[in-house]
């Protein structure tokens, strides 16, 4: 399944609406069969939401992916897992029973109307850091060029994110 021309991504799982566990294992198994190899997850976290904070608790998951697929492609497959487990795009924040943002695509950056990589709102993030943290901690940011160690040194968002399921190995 994988061509030579591969690069390793790093995908960040959300779930606050249903069966949250059960759902993120579903999501990693479409990952593995649709978008690539999966080489390392983190453990399962939990946290408030974010942005829009009246809604239920999110469970959330890193994933480091190598993948054939470019960066477009690998966006549609993501959103064609999301809504396959039940998501519905309707407002900015709303709880939903998956969420699946590309956080980084090798050390490339993208500009388009559909797609910003790295993640633009990463640094601010605790949620997502805190498990990139625990698989990558030496990765380094393509436009910040700090380690995610560094970045959640200095992130100024303040949630609570605790450990929810270990890594499964």
């Amino acid at each position: 399944m994988m061509a030579s021309n591969t690069i390793t991504v790093y995908l960040l799982l959300g779930t606050n609406v249903g069966d949250r566990l059960s759902l993120l294992e579903q999501a990693v198994a479409y990952i593995g069969k649709e978008a690539g190899k999966i080489l390392n997850t983190s453990a399962v976290y939990e946290t408030a939401a974010w942005g829009n904070e009246n809604q239920p608790d999110y469970l959330n998951q890193v994933l480091c992916v190598k993948t054939s697929l470019p960066p477009q492609q690998l966006l549609e497959k993501i959103n064609a897992i999301e809504a396959s487990l039940g998501r519905q795009r309707k407002t900015k924040w709303e709880p939903r029973p998956m969420d699946i943002d590309i956080l980084l695509y090798g050390d490339q950056v993208i500009q388009t109307a559909r797609l910003q990589v790295p993640h633009p709102l990463l640094p601010d993030r605790r949620f997502a850091l805190v498990p990139l943290r625990e698989i990558a901690p030496d990765l380094r940011h393509p436009v910040l060029h700090l380690t995610i160690t560094d970045l959640l040194k200095n992130t100024s968002d303040p949630l609570t994110v605790k450990l929810h399921k270990t890594a499964t190995k």
